[in-house]
């Protein structure tokens, strides 16, 4: 019996340093290749001369090079410029994209996860242009899945997190960037930032998480933490966690990013 059961821990463990082989492929996930960390991942981005092992085709969405990208556009959406277009560097983190995710009206609804569709991480300008262009990174949405998951393990039944802000082109990023404002090297860029709140209650802000009949600051503290629990079981997952206040135009919400280094601001 104890021979069968170290047999089989070996096997586990095999499987498991196999899978882990392909951490760092083109599917930009951990390791379990395509579904996540999180087991809920429905597709991954692959350039069309990428192969990725195991791969099938309906997991995959092709990515339109960087390359495409012509003085600031491609076709008649425009882009802009990223930071390493405009002054040298070599940090990896902040490195062009590889490419973009084509987004038409046709695959707007497309579910990458459980929970998140292709649309939901569209730049909000150029309303009338298609096809639009993203940037996304899969261990976002996996981060994303998790924090729903950890704050339904906490006592909190949120069916899933609005995406207040997805990606941002350049050009869309450039308008607010200033003192009190957006970064010039946001990860909104990069496609591994989104700024969300969980809103079953349909008013358009943040629920109360916490039940004492207000929706503050408290409440997003709630989901940050969530996120930090997710990080600490995840390091592969780390990132930028940020709790805003609510404003005139909004309500509190939290940014959560997966660009491979630990942040924390505000709240």
């Amino acid at each position: 019996m104890r021979n069968t059961c170290r047999i089989a821990a070996l096997a586990g463990l095999l499987v498991f340093t196999l899978l882990g082989s392909l951490a760092a492929g083109p599917s930009g996930l951990g390791i379990f290749p395509f579904a996540g960390y999180s087991g809920k991942l429905k597709a991954f981005f692959a350039l069309p001369d990428e192969t990725v092992p195991g791969e099938t085709a309906s997991q995959r969405i092709p990515l339109v090079p960087f390359s495409a990208k012509v003085n600031g556009r491609i076709g008649g959406y425009k882009l802009g410029a990223w930071p390493y277009e405009k002054k040298e560097g070599s940090n990896p983190t902040y490195a062009n994209p590889k490419g973009f995710v084509e987004v038409t009206k046709d695959n707007l609804s497309l579910h990458l996860s459980e929970h998140f569709t292709l649309g939901q991480f569209v730049t909000k300008d150029q309303i009338s242009v298609w096809p639009k262009y993203v940037v996304l990174q899969p261990r976002l949405l996996d981060k994303l899945e998790l924090t729903i998951a950890e704050l339904r393990r906490e006592g909190h039944p949120v069916s899933g997190l609005v995406v207040m802000s997805g990606f941002r082109t350049p050009e869309y990023n450039e308008q607010g960037v200033g003192v009190g404002g957006r970064s010039a090297v946001s990860r909104h860029q990069y496609g591994d930032a989104a700024d969300v709140y969980p809103n079953d209650r349909g008013k358009g802000r943040m629920d109360d998480l916490n039940g004492d009949g207000r929706v503050d600051l408290t409440d997003a503290r709630i989901l940050a933490n969530a996120a930090d629990v997710v990080e600490r079981q995840h390091p592969e997952l780390v990132g930028g966690i940020g709790i805003y206040h609510a404003t005139s135009g909004h309500g509190p919400f939290v940014h959560i990013d997966a660009r491979g280094t630990r942040a924390r601001w505000g709240g």
